[in-house]
Parts: structure tokens; C-alpha cells; sequence
């Protein structure tokens, strides 16, 4: 995916694969109109078939992450239900990208921004960081996959109070919550996230890749079907020439330098 910018993204690509996705209305903290929910549908699914992207950050502009969707942005010439299925597209999309996407929480992330955030692989969050499940408020019930994710990170009971009362959470509590990996000082996130994804951009691919595939699908296997999952993987990294790099960097003594092969 080359460098560019669209209406409401900017796509800066490093040249270790790293892709870094802004979404650029910070006069409007980032919320998500119609024109937006698009263009980050067809962006993920740029990502998710270039064999040269090796990790993914989400950021927003500004001071925020994403405030959620922008209620009068939504394009009033859809039906909602076809809003609807359109932003159901828009988080499969996120979903089907199988390199490891870091979320760099930089500000609020509310409703739908919060859930994009879930729907990533990991959270990185900026001390000034605030996150709501803020639905209720608005007279809506929870979307973009959060009734889904949230439980199954959280717990049922805890989703439900962040669902039902719609509170304001800092990063500290969303911590302890379980929804974010590692709080950092707000002028230390750009360089933990380059940190993070440059580490995964080093890793293994394939393997890498497979392991994504088979945490988020496992959530709701059996344990006799997660087992299936993992030796048909295991297998097929073993034929991969990234896993004999990996053999041979052992033996020498240095990194290994994987290729996706």
C-alpha cells in the first residue's frame, strides 16, 4: 500500500511494513462519518490482502482517538439499515486483517471508537486516555462488535456496567478492567507504539498470522477444536522457510530474519 492521504485518513507506511492508519477529523475528535466508515473499510481490506504489511497502528489526530460516530455525519441518503450493514462491513474488514494492529490510544475513545479499539489485537494507551461505552447516552444500544468482544474480554458483568451506566473510564481503570494492555505517559506513546510495532514487524508472518487467527477464533471453539486449529498450524509452520530461518538464526547465534515464506 503506497503512502497517501484520503478525506478523513492519513496511510504512512514505513518501509519494515509497518502501516500506521490516522483517522484525521480532529475538529471533530474523530468521529466517524459516512465518508470515514468508507474509506476505513476500504483501507482495511487493502491491508488485509498486501503481503509487504507487516503490522498495523490505528491512531486518531489530534487529541483523540475516535469519539465514535458522527450522528450527523451519517449519510441521510442511506437507509439506516444499509448504514448499518455498511459499518458492519467496515469492522469484518478490521477483523479479517491478519497481521497484529496495535490501537494507539492517544485521547477518547467513545462508543464505536472504543470498539474499533477492541476490535484491535492490542491497546496501547496514553496516560491521558479516556474510554465509554457511551451508547446509553445517546439512546442507542451497543454496536461495531462491542457486545461481542467486550464480554469475552471483560467478563459478562463488568460489560454490562460499562453498557448499561455508560460511564467515562481513564486508562488507568480500563486497565484494570483488562480492555488495555500498557499505560504510558502521554509524551512516551509514539515511541512505544514504534517499539511494539516494530517488533512485530520483525516477527514471523505466517506464524504470526495463524496465532491471530486461531486466539480470536478459539474464544468460542471447544478446547478439542482449538487443539485441531493449533496442529494444522503448527504443521504448516513447519514447512515454512521462516521456521527454518528461526533454527537456523538459533544455531548461529543471531536474529532471524523472516520473510513471510
Amino acid at each position: 500500500m503506497n503512502s497517501k492521504e484520503l478525506e478523513t485518513l492519513i496511510i504512512d507506511v514505513a518501509d519494515n511494513g509497518v502501516v500506521t492508519v490516522t483517522m484525521n477529523r480532529p475538529e471533530k475528535k474523530n468521529a466517524a462519518d459516512a465518508v470515514m466508515w468508507d474509506e476505513l473499510r476500504d483501507t482495511w481490506n487493502a491491508l488485509a490482502v498486501d503481503p509487504e504489511v507487516r503490522a498495523v497502528i490505528m491512531t486518531g489526530a489530534g487529541d483523540a482517538f475516535c469519539s465514535g460516530a458522527d450522528l450527523g455525519g451519517q449519510g441521510r441518503d442511506r437507509h439506516q439499515l444499509i448504514s448499518m450493514n455498511l459499518i458492519h462491513q467496515t469492522v469484518e474488514a478490521l477483523y479479517s486483517i491478519m497481521v497484529p494492529v496495535i490501537a494507539k490510544v492517544n485521547g477518547v475513545a467513545a462508543g464505536a471508537g472504543m470498539n474499533m479499539a477492541l476490535a484491535c489485537d492490542l491497546i496501547l494507551a496514553s496516560d491521558q486516555a479516556r474510554f465509554s461505552e457511551i451508547f446509553a447516552r445517546r439512546g442507542l444500544s451497543v454496536d461495531f462488535g462491542g457486545t461481542w468482544v467486550l464480554p469475552r474480554l471483560i467478563g459478562l458483568h463488568r460489560a454490562k456496567e460499562l453498557a448499561f451506566f455508560a460511564d467515562v473510564i481513564s486508562a488507568e481503570q480500563a486497565a484494570e478492567f483488562g480492555i488495555v494492555n500498557k499505560v504510558v505517559p502521554h509524551d512516551q506513546l509514539d515511541s512505544e507504539a514504534k517499539d511494539w510495532a516494530d517488533r512485530l514487524a520483525a516477527g514471523p508472518p505466517l506464524a504470526l498470522a495463524m496465532t491471530k487467527r486461531m486466539l480470536t477464533l478459539n474464544a468460542s471453539n471447544d478446547f478439542k477444536s482449538a487443539l485441531e486449529a493449533e496442529g494444522l498450524a503448527q504443521t504448516v509452520n513447519f514447512y515454512t522457510q521462516d521456521t527454518k530461518e528461526a533454527v537456523a538464526a538459533f544455531l548461529d547465534k543471531r536474529d532471524p530474519k523472516f520473510q513471510g515464506r
